[in-house]
C-alpha cells in the first residue's frame, strides 16, 4: 500500500510575479490531496476520483502520443517517460482532496506532485531526484507541456513545503521564518479565472517592460527600484501603466517583507500593512479581485484582520488573512457574515 499526501500553497507576497521571472514568497499548507493506491493485477492504473465519483483507467503501455489538454495525469507519464522512468506495475487507486478545487490554492499543482511522488515510489526509475527536481517536472508537466501562462511558483512551492523565497529565474529558494501569525483562509464560492486574467496580467506586463527596454535596452526589471516607476512611466503606453505600476511595486512589497521574514521575529503587524498594499495592487492595477471578495477581506480588516488578499491569479476562489490568535474567531465570521462560502485556519506545513 503507497500513501502520499501533498499540501496545498498560498502566495502571500508576489502574486503576478513569477511569468516576469521576479521572486515570489510561497508557502505550503495544511490542506491535502490524498492518494492510496495497491497494486493489482493489471497493466494499468485503474483511477478513482472520489470527488468527482469519477473513473479513469490508463495502460502501462499507453503511447502518450495523444494527450488531451489539461490531462495532466498522462503528461506527467510522458515527461517522466522521457527522463527515464519504466512503468512496470499496475495499480489500483483513490485520490480525494481537502483543497477545494479551482479556488486559487492550486489544487491542479498538488494533484500533479502527488502523482509524480506516487510514481516515483511505485514504478522503476534511475536516481533519486529532490524536492526541487520533482517540483520543475511538476512545472514541465502543468506548464510547458501544455504552453499555458503560468510560472513555477506552485509547483516548487508545494514540492517543497514551508515557507519559500523563490527566485522563479533560476529555481533557487530560501527558507524563510514562516511566523505569519495565526491564517485564515476564506473561500468565496466564486470560481476563479485563472487562464484569463493570467493572460492578460502577463501580456501587458511584458508590454510595459518592453516599451521602456525599447529606450533602455539595458533595464532588466531585476533590479528594477521603487522609483523606477516614476522615472520610466513616460515610456509606458497608457494601456499597459498600471501593470507597469503592478510590476515594480509588488517587486518592491516582495522584497520588504523577504527582509522581515529574513528575521526571527517577524513583525507581523507590518507584513499585514505588507500584504494589504499587495493586495490593493492586485485590486486596483491587476484588477483580478471581484468585488464581493474586496467586500469580504474589508469586513474581514474591521474584524480585526491585520491584512488580507486574494490567493492565486483571481477573477474568483480563495482569500487569506494575517490574524492574531485573539481574532481569529471573529475574522471567520466576518467572512462567513459577509458571503464566504467558508472560512478556516490554516498553519504553514512541512513536506512529510
Amino acid at each position: 500500500m503507497i500513501n502520499i499526501s501533498v499540501p496545498a500553497r498560498i502566495c502571500f507576497f508576489g502574486d503576478h510575479q513569477d511569468y516576469l521571472g521576479l521572486p515570489v514568497i510561497a508557502g505550503a499548507i495544511d490542506r491535502y490531496f490524498h492518494v492510496h493506491a495497491k497494486t493489482n493485477n493489471s497493466s494499468s492504473f485503474d483511477i478513482f476520483l472520489k470527488d468527482l465519483d469519477k473513473r479513469i483507467k490508463i495502460d502501462l503501455n499507453d503511447s502518450l502520443d495523444n494527450i488531451q489538454e489539461n490531462d495532466y495525469v498522462r503528461s506527467v507519464m510522458s515527461i517522466l517517460k522521457k527522463n527515464g522512468m519504466e512503468f512496470i506495475q499496475g495499480y489500483d487507486l483513490e485520490i480525494y482532496s481537502t483543497i477545494p478545487v479551482n479556488a486559487g490554492l492550486s489544487s491542479s499543482s498538488a494533484l500533479i506532485v502527488s502523482w509524480i511522488r506516487f510514481l516515483l515510489q511505485s514504478q522503476q526509475f534511475p536516481g533519486k531526484p529532490d524536492n526541487k527536481q520533482i517540483g520543475q517536472w511538476a512545472y514541465e508537466a502543468e506548464v510547458l507541456f501544455f504552453n499555458q501562462p503560468g510560472g513555477l511558483m506552485d509547483q516548487y512551492s508545494i514540492a517543497q513545503g514551508g515557507l519559500l523565497f523563490i527566485d522563479t529565474e533560476s529555481g533557487e529558494s530560501e527558507a524563510l521564518n514562516p511566523k505569519l501569525g495565526t491564517l485564515v483562509v476564506a473561500e468565496s464560492g466564486l470560481a476563479k479565472k485563472t487562464l484569463s486574467v493570467l493572460k492578460n496580467a502577463r501580456v501587458y506586463a511584458q508590454n510595459a517592460i518592453q516599451a521602456v527596454q525599447g529606450q533602455y535596452p539595458d533595464f532588466e526589471i531585476l533590479n528594477a527600484t521603487e522609483s523606477d516607476y516614476e522615472r520610466y512611466k513616460h515610456l509606458v503606453p497608457e494601456k499597459y501603466l498600471k501593470h507597469w505600476y503592478a510590476a515594480v511595486l509588488n517587486f518592491h512589497i516582495t522584497k520588504c517583507a523577504k527582509t522581515e521574514l529574513s528575521g526571527k521575529n517577524p513583525n507581523t503587524k507590518l507584513l499585514g500593512d505588507l500584504m494589504n498594499q499587495h493586495q490593493a495592487i492586485l485590486q486596483n492595477q491587476i484588477q483580478n479581485t471581484p468585488i464581493e471578495m474586496q467586500q469580504m477581506m474589508e469586513a474581514a480588516i474591521a474584524a480585526g484582520a491585520l491584512g488580507a488578499k486574494i490567493i492565486g491569479s483571481g477573477g474568483g476562489g480563495c482569500m487569506v488573512a494575517m490574524v492574531e490568535e485573539h481574532t481569529k474567531q471573529n475574522v471567520i465570521e466576518a467572512f462567513l457574515n459577509s458571503g464566504a462560502k467558508a472560512a478556516y485556519p490554516v498553519n504553514i506545513t512541512e513536506v512529510s
